[in-house]
């Protein structure tokens, strides 16, 4: 599958999991996503736990959380993958599925981060993301319609994840 970041959708990415496994994001067509880089030592970090409750309350209704851990913002996530998803599983029940550690900025980032990036830029028109638990939401047909900040809780953009389901 083409990695060009000039698709139309989201749908044309590949992502290694959590495990390592090759995911396409294809399997998610159809589907609500709600995409987030996480971190397991942020003050944000309780919001996992908000994800899930989203995540289990939508998710027969076609919401999926993808968590994309991320360790570029105050070496919040220094773990292994193995210590992330374990910690994740232990201290907030975390069933959505995870990734593996990515970087979201510089010349690094993921093609997934720089699609979503330039998709749904920032405050004034910025491409870089902020910090830990920044969230795009992404409808069923594949396009990014719209980012939330770091202090954008769960609990906070439920209506407007319940507004597109």
């Amino acid at each position: 599958m083409s990695q060009e970041i000039a698709s139309s959708n989201i749908y044309q990415f590949d992502c290694n999991d959590i495990n390592g496994n090759d995911v396409s994001l294809q399997q998610f067509e159809n589907k609500t996503l709600l995409i987030v880089n996480t971190a397991s030592q942020c003050g944000f970090t309780p919001q996992l736990k908000g994800l899930e409750a989203l995540y289990e309350k939508y998710r027969s209704q076609g919401l999926v959380v993808l968590g994309f851990p991320c360790n570029q913002f105050g070496n919040q996530e220094p773990g292994t993958d193995n210590e992330i998803s374990s910690f994740c599983e232990l201290n907030y029940q975390v069933s959505f599925p995870l990734f593996k550690k990515v970087e979201v900025n510089g010349a690094n980032a993921t093609k997934l981060y720089q699609y979503l990036k330039k998709e749904a830029p920032g405050l004034l028109g910025s491409t870089s993301v902020k910090w830990n638990f920044t969230k795009f939401l992404v409808n069923k047909k594949g396009k990014v319609i719209k980012r939330f900040s770091p202090k954008d809780t769960p609990e906070k953009i439920e209506k407007q994840i319940k507004d597109i389901l």
